[in-house]
């Protein structure tokens, strides 16, 4: 039997490449897209060198065109598609004064728009077939906006209304669709910046207290081995010490 296939859409530096390791360690072919596709390079080889298999993809998840490519040449040059991972950022903070209508309509791109077209892209693969799995990366922004994260606040909460469609049309014709809340700061360069921008010090915070993006990884691992009996449509993780 061929191994199944995941294509992760947003495949970035932590959380994109953590869980692209923790599916060809499963024992899948990794697929992985990004605005840079030269990137994905050094993913590849670490994968490959531990006996994995992955591709990488120049892939600009806001274009139609550019989705609908990516989803062909996979289906078409390394397999049908069991499990597509939608995984693009777009967490930026303004001031609402400040935040212009470019950076709006970019952030709403990014979230939504994208998750919109790959979810609808890996539901007209899977639907005929009758099986497959459409994962959606969501934030705390998912539920609540705070000060300064109305762009990112409107995109990820439209992301998670469109899983929501999603999940309750695409269930019954046995697609398992997800939304998975990270409800906490990453372990990423860009939170610890943002850490020591506050006037803190990242290092000094107890052991745990960031989300390691492994944790991410295995949590997607998790949903999609669920049975069909027991299907989650919404998974939130935060530290122990996060306040919620």
């Amino acid at each position: 039997m061929s191994a199944p296939v995941v294509l992760i859409v947003g495949a970035g530096d932590y959380i994109g490449a953590a869980i692209a390791k923790r599916f060809a360690a499963g024992g899948f072919t990794v697929c992985m897209g990004r605005r840079r596709g030269d990137m994905l390079k050094p993913l590849i080889a670490e994968i490959e060198a531990t006996g994995g298999t992955a591709h990488g993809y120049t892939m600009d998840a806001r274009r139609e065109d550019s989705v609908q490519d990516v989803f062909a040449q996979v289906e078409q040059d390394v397999g049908p598609l069991d499990l597509v991972i939608f995984n693009v950022g777009g967490n930026v903070h303004f001031s609402v004064l400040d935040t212009t209508e470019r950076v709006f309509r970019k952030v709403w791109e990014m979230a939504t728009l994208a998750g919109f077209l790959s979810g609808r892209e890996a539901a007209r693969y899977m639907v005929p077939r009758g099986q497959g799995a459409i994962f959606f990366t969501g934030a705390s922004a998912s539920l609540r906006g705070n000060a300064g994260y109305s762009a990112f606040g409107a995109g990820k909460a439209g992301l998670r209304s469109l899983a929501q469609s999603m999940a309750r049309e695409m269930g019954p014709k046995n697609i398992h669709v997800a939304h998975l809340i990270i409800d906490a700061g990453v372990d990423t360069a860009f939170v610890r910046e943002r850490i020591q921008q506050s006037g803190r010090d990242p290092n000094d915070l107890s052991p745990d207290t960031l989300m390691n993006p492994a944790s991410v990884a295995e949590a997607y691992w998790t949903l999609y081995h669920q049975t069909r009996d027991g299907w989650t449509f919404e998974m939130d993780l935060r530290p122990y010490a996060e306040s919620f």
